[in-house]
């Protein structure tokens, strides 16, 4: 598998690096897809460590063409119903219900797909079979946002404050003062813009 890029994983956690894939969703001169291709898709689940290198790889020698795509279009569904999810409750609005019923098939399928066992110390979920279907990474994506949603941890994400980024990521400092995906790249380019502005004319 050739990994196409690495992806810049700030939400601290890989539901939030998900919704983040799509990039300047809300920039009206268009949104950037980087969740582009299969072969993506597998590179961004073993940069989160859902998959390991070696199994990702695995995935993409023996998934067909056909299969990637349609894997690679239920984890871009998934996506957008989480972006929904999360995004109204920050602004204030009540997901929509075609999106809490996009994210419950998708839960309840991830649940559904698994078993517990007890391996003589501890107790673990296992994919009954699934580790080598194309589809893998949405199961594996479904159960960490899953897990997310359904957390404290909801109580800490926050949106990046360039209105055309809005990047989520888990506000863990000290004050809950975060405002930027990446003070490098928005944090600078409002600033840049916020003068330019006070100093216009």
């Amino acid at each position: 598998m050739k990994e196409e890029r690495d992806f810049e994983l700030i939400g601290g956690h890989p539901a939030l690096d998900l919704v983040n894939t799509l990039d300047w969703r809300f920039r009206s001169g268009g949104q950037e897809e980087l969740l582009a291709t299969y072969a993506g898709l597998l590179a961004f689940v073993a940069q989160e460590h859902l998959l390991s290198p070696r199994h990702a790889r695995e995935l993409g020698r023996n998934t067909s063409p056909g299969a990637g795509e349609a894997a690679l279009a239920e984890c871009r569904e998934l996506r957008e119903a989480l972006a929904d999810a999360i995004y109204a409750q920050l602004d204030g609005r009540r997901p929509a219900g075609a999106t809490l019923r996009t994210l419950e098939r998708f839960f309840h399928n991830a649940r559904e797909k698994q078993r517990l066992l007890w391996d003589g110390h501890h107790f673990r979920w296992e994919w009954q079979g699934l580790e080598t279907a194309p589809r893998i990474p949405a199961l594996l994506l479904a159960n960490a946002a899953s897990e997310l949603l359904l957390s404290n941890n909801m109580q800490k994400v926050r949106a990046c404050d360039n209105p055309e980024c809005r990047w989520l990521f888990l506000d863990t400092s000290r004050n809950r003062t975060r405002r930027w995906c990446d003070m490098k790249v928005c944090g600078n380019r409002m600033k840049a813009r916020r003068f330019k502005a006070q100093h216009r004319n």
